[in-house]
């Protein structure tokens, strides 16, 4: 699965405005944006937009999770069981219904 891990340079270890550029594995950058955060059961996890979204992809988000590299280094990579995704998923899920629900 050569996509879905994705590198945190040093110099984005503490981003401005919650916005991170990932690097994967075949070398392209993307920034994304932070929407949400949550640690469960010892691990950290992200939920991130692209900062340029491609065009009908402006709602979705992304669930990151925070591991180390084979050398000791921050990266995030995709959540690969499902059951530990969903229970990610549902908890940011609820926080965004909360959310868009409190705008109206």
């Amino acid at each position: 699965m050569a996509d879905n891990k994705k590198k945190l340079p040093e110099e984005e270890m503490e981003p401005e405005e919650g916005i991170y550029t990932l690097v994967d594995e075949e070398g392209v950058e993307t920034q994304f944006q932070v929407i949400g955060a949550v640690e469960m059961d010892g691990t950290q996890y992200f939920a991130m937009i692209p900062v340029e979204p491609k065009e009908g992809e402006e709602d979705q988000y992304t669930i990151l999770k925070l591991e180390k590299d084979e050398n000791g280094e921050d990266m995030l990579s995709s959540i690969d069981d499902d059951d530990e995704f969903d229970k990610v998923a549902d908890y940011f899920d609820d926080q965004f219904e909360f959310e868009e629900d409190y705008d109206k």
